[in-house]
């Protein structure tokens, strides 16, 4: 496997012209099926074992609490959206995406697998390693692996369009999202069910295994994907020209308000999964976990997808034109409102009541459309408008929207901790915290929706003989994006 080498002739180095789906992509769908199960499995139970299952070697209770937890999954997943920066550099410049993607996966089993072996009997090899020493070590390899790949698979998909089937573009990056979601409902049912009847070892294991399949199924792939060759000094070239420097710039104003959406919609995985704890979740006789609450955002995603695509957004483009960033901008008030009702619940728990688990489904409703008008099109707008060497680049830019979201996260968390390591934003004022940051970002956005200027850049399709290839100034089109 390791001698196939992606720029040799064998494999396609441009889209070739067609209307129709480019063959590859489902090969890189199920991949995304099966490694976002393992991302969002060990994700789902990762707050709730380092609060009730972390011992350490000696078999004594070695909990976080619900400040700490909260602060220690932010950074893991600022982390995690921190390292497609690196990814991105090593796809663009050096190695390309196919090979990056397959290194990085490699990493990313190997992270599982340290995380597997916090359940396994205290001496390995004649050593003994605290479980701690597992989390950390998995935790961090996760982040390698999984942050790294993660410019690398969007930008992938993309680079199988050429002009002739761009039409197509929207409905993939769409479907795309289908297979992410997917791949996370499973596990989100699944995974704390093997953490409370088969222990960590399964419970983390089980995710390992998935991302070991993910690879093999992206392996599988190779003949078909279009694989555009790494950008050398071309990618430094273009990342620094004008054209370069303005997409970029551009950009960042965009990705600094989407982080706060992250950072209210991360926490869905932390403190909604604290404050389902203290809620009726009864559901028909069946008392569910509150690990497995968040498995209504990617049921809900699989609903909301063709929804919005064929019904809402039809019927709101009859009224005003719904450009990218207005998608956007409408998704940061709903996310808005998604914590308002989360501050309240949070109220009627300080009052003494037990509010039932629906309420919660109300406020993940909400969240969940912003996320389908957010986090959908910024992947969508971000592969069209960085010029073509710096695809991945881009999207790791806008992956550290995601990661700034979470470190502000974890900030808000490690400074508002009393001497015994509780948070003074207490119950419901926490919510109400980030429910007003929301709304301030919201508003702001849409002055810089109004203001944003850009252009569309996609992948060439293979010329025709004796015909040269077109430049990015060339190929770019003016494009109403605001």
């Amino acid at each position: 496997m390791a001698s196939e080498q992606p720029d040799t002739p064998k494999y396609l180095t441009a889209p070739t012209p067609s209307e129709r789906m480019p063959s590859g992509i489902p090969f890189i769908v199920g991949n995304e099926a099966a490694e976002r199960f393992s991302f969002y499995g060990m994700k789902s139970i990762l707050f709730v074992f380092m609060t009730g299952h972390l011992f350490s070697s000696t078999g004594a209770a070695d909990f976080l609490n619900e400040s700490q937890a909260t602060e220690w999954q932010a950074l893991f997943v600022a982390s995690a959206y921190f390292f497609p920066v690196l990814g991105a550099l090593a796809s663009d410049i050096f190695l390309g995406k196919y090979r990056t993607i397959l290194l990085l996966s490699t990493v990313y089993c190997v992270g599982h697998l340290s995380l597997a072996l916090m359940d396994m009997p205290e001496s390995l090899l004649g050593v003994t390693f605290e479980p701690r020493t597992f989390l950390i070590a998995g935790l961090f390899l996760i982040a390698v692996g999984s942050g790294g790949i993660k410019p690398c698979v969007s930008a992938h998909v993309g680079d199988q369009f050429g002009q002739s089937n761009q039409h197509l573009l929207s409905k993939v990056f769409g479907w795309f999202y289908v297979s992410i979601n997917l791949g996370a409902a499973a596990s989100q049912f699944a995974t704390p069910l093997l953490l409370k009847h088969y222990g960590p070892g399964w419970a983390f294991g089980v995710p390992g295994l998935l991302m070991g399949l993910a690879t093999f199924v992206f392996w599988l792939g190779r003949h078909r994907f279009v694989h555009i060759p790494a950008g050398g000094r071309e990618f430094l070239r273009e990342t620094f020209d004008p054209t370069g420097r303005r997409a970029i710039l551009r950009l960042l104003p965009i990705y600094l308000f989407v982080a706060v959406f992250w950072s209210l919609f991360d926490q869905g995985g932390s403190k909604w999964v604290a404050q389902a704890t203290s809620m009726d979740r009864n559901l028909g006789g069946i008392d569910i976990l509150p690990s497995q609450v968040g498995l209504v955002n990617p049921v809900l995603i699989l609903v909301f997808v063709p929804l919005f695509n064929y019904v809402i957004y039809p019927t709101i483009n009859r009224i005003f034109t719904l450009t990218p960033l207005r998608k956007v901008s409408i998704g940061l008030f709903v996310a808005a409102i998604a914590y308002t009702v989360s501050s309240t619940i949070q109220e009627w728990i300080d009052a003494g009541q037990t509010p039932h688990i629906s309420w919660q489904f109300v406020a993940y409703m909400l969240i969940t459309a912003a996320e389908v008008m957010i986090s959908i099109t910024c992947l969508e707008f971000s592969y069209t408008q960085s010029p073509r060497k710096m695809k991945s680049f881009v999207m790791a830019l806008y992956l550290l929207s995601v990661s700034a979201g979470n470190l502000l996260t974890a900030l808000v968390n490690r400074y508002t901790r009393d001497a015994d390591g509780n948070s003074t934003l207490q119950g419901a004022d926490y919510y109400w915290f980030f429910t007003g940051a929301m709304a301030v970002a919201a508003v702001l956005f849409v002055g810089v929706a109004m203001s944003y200027r850009g252009r569309t850049y996609l992948q060439e399709e293979a010329p025709a003989r004796n015909t040269p290839p077109l430049s990015d100034s060339d190929r770019a089109a003016d494009n109403p994006t605001n």
